[in-house]
This record gives structure tokens, C-alpha cells and sequence, in this order.
């Protein structure tokens, strides 16, 4: 029994270690709340007038509860900030429309990590 839970221990620690996400990372909450990224994103999510008053108000208070914790440094506020804004917006979206919404924060994250910046963001010429 004993050894059962602590590989459940050890498996716990390793699955919470491999979602960490770094600080600057967190900048994407910041950039979604923007009126021409909040724009696009509706856009290609195919998002409703109900659901994008819903995706506004959640981006808004995502962003006010992500700028308090790394105010504070508290990185385990911030990821609680995260799964807060994920879940939220689950609520909100379509199944398609929420894999549609993941695959915008990982590409965000992802290109912030590689100090490019948002998809959103660049300028085609």
C-alpha cells in the first residue's frame, strides 16, 4: 500500500513539474484582453455576441488576477490563474472552439518561448 501511494506521489509531482509554465510565458493572458488579438481571436474561433461578452469578461479578470500574482512573484497563484481562465473559457466554447482556443495559447506560448512574438501580433507585409 505504501508503495502505491508513493508512485501516485511521484507521479503527481512529475505531471505538476511538466506544466509548469515560465513567468514571461504568462504574458499571453495580458495580450489576449487586447481589443485587436480579443478581435481575431472571436473571429477565428467563430465565436457568438454571447460568447464573446462571456470570453471578454474572463480575458478581463484573467488578466487583473495574472498582473496580482506575478505583482507577488507567486508562480503557484499564477498557474491557479491559468486553470482558471482554461476552465472558464471550456465552459463557454464549443468542444471545437475550445481546441481551437488550446491550440492559440500553445502556439502563443510556444513562439514567447522562442522570443517571437504572438502569431496575433506579427505584421505580414
Amino acid at each position: 500500500m505504501k508503495k502505491i501511494l508513493v508512485l501516485i506521489m511521484v507521479v503527481f509531482a512529475v505531471a505538476t513539474s511538466s506544466f509548469a509554465i515560465k513567468p514571461v510565458q504568462y504574458e499571453i493572458f495580458y495580450k489576449l484582453n487586447n481589443e485587436s488579438n480579443f478581435n481575431s481571436m472571436a473571429r477565428y474561433l467563430n465565436a457568438n455576441e454571447d460568447q464573446k461578452d462571456q470570453l471578454k469578461y474572463v480575458f478581463l479578470k484573467t488578466e487583473e488576477k495574472m498582473k496580482s500574482a506575478l505583482k507577488k512573484e507567486d508562480l503557484m497563484a499564477a498557474e491557479k490563474v491559468l486553470y482558471f481562465n482554461l476552465g472558464n473559457i471550456k465552459s463557454i466554447l464549443t468542444e471545437d472552439q475550445y481546441k481551437k482556443y488550446l491550440m492559440v495559447v500553445n502556439v502563443s506560448i510556444n513562439n514567447i518561448d522562442n522570443n517571437d512574438e504572438m502569431i496575433a501580433n506579427n505584421n505580414i507585409k
